[in-house]
């Protein structure tokens, strides 16, 4: 029997089944660390209990690169350029991926029977998230939210609805497109365009209020590593609401909670 003192690795099978993610599904984690480290977690042990509970399904982690990749001198490398979100997103894309996206900052890396359905278009389209995105491809696969040890601020999702519904307010216009050469981990170079983010004080914990009060947030916790999980239709379906309603919603204004993104 797991018990309240068991080791972090030993907790998320359990934790993951009561929030509701199936095994045979599509994930997106979302992590952070910090709080398993100072208890002892080994972060290859607990990520490899994420893989082994998501095994007959698809597990996907953000591999983000927007600290490494700058300007469009730079290039980005399946294989070589880091993630800067986290030391368990370094180990997946190193150790354990099939996939990576070919993004120069958005790209996620997958394990799993539906990798390349997830991953194969994201260089297709000049925004970060878009549908062909893997957050985009994780909405059409009914795909899974977790939300490992971070809050709803780092919800790369809530992108995607921008994207969608409000471009030129969240997004470079598409004339300051950026081009950057993205290599394969064949050799391929390929050429993406990119409209990045604008930095804005954005407002994300009112679609996490939304989803809670119409019962589709489950929250769990592994000691002090607090695991929310979602569907990823449901938090689009509530961010569309509003933004359909208000476009610039998002913008967090004086008083409100907000991370600058």
């Amino acid at each position: 029997m797991t018990t309240a003192w068991a080791s972090p690795e030993k907790r998320i099978p359990g934790v993951f089944s009561r929030l509701g993610v199936p095994r045979n599904g599509t994930l997106l984690v979302h992590s952070s660390f910090k709080a398993c480290g100072q208890e002892g977690g080994d972060p290859v042990k607990v990520l490899e209990a994420m893989l082994e509970y998501m095994a007959p399904g698809t597990i996907m982690l953000p591999t983000m690169s927007w600290r490494f990749v700058k300007s469009p001198s730079q290039i980005f490398d399946e294989l070589e350029t880091p993630s800067n979100v986290g030391i368990l997103t370094e180990i997946f894309r190193t150790q354990y991926a099939d996939g990576r996206s070919i993004h120069p900052t958005h790209s996620v890396a997958a394990k799993g029977k539906n990798t390349a359905i997830l991953l194969d278009g994201h260089h297709l389209d000049d925004t970060p998230c878009s549908a062909n995105s893997p957050f985009g491809r994780l909405v059409q696969t009914d795909g899974w939210v977790v939300m490992f040890g971070i809050s709803m601020d780092c919800c790369t999702l809530i992108h995607h609805v921008e994207e969608i519904v409000a471009p030129d307010l969240y997004l470079q216009p598409a004339e300051q497109a950026e081009h950057y050469k993205c290599r394969r981990r064949n050799g391929e170079e390929t050429l993406v365009a990119l409209r990045r983010h604008l930095f804005l004080p954005r407002d994300y914990w009112q679609f996490q209020d939304i989803i809670a009060a119409e019962g589709k947030l489950s929250v769990s916790a592994i000691s002090n590593t607090v695991v929310r999980a979602f569907k990823a239709r449901d938090l689009v379906a509530a961010t569309t609401r509003v933004l359909e309603r208000r476009p610039d919603a998002v913008i967090a204004r004086p008083g409100q909670r907000y991370r600058m993104m």
